[in-house]
């Protein structure tokens, strides 16, 4: 699949949304803490948009 094909999915970016999330919130679980609270927080709102994302329609023009 080429690159420009990819890029041109818009699940593309859900998916890298809520993968990043994952990764904030796995490097809030290990600073812990009041700022890892915070920082878990942070990454399971972009895990949560990312997904939603991918549930909503299209708009195809």
């Amino acid at each position: 699949m080429e690159l420009t094909s990819l890029m041109k999915k818009g699940t593309t970016t859900s998916w890298t949304v809520a993968g990043l999330g994952v990764a904030v919130t796995a490097v809030g679980k290990m600073v812990g803490g009041t700022l890892g609270a915070g920082i878990m927080g942070f990454g399971l709102a972009h895990v949560a948009l990312g997904l939603l994302d991918l549930a909503r329609p299209a708009v195809r023009e």
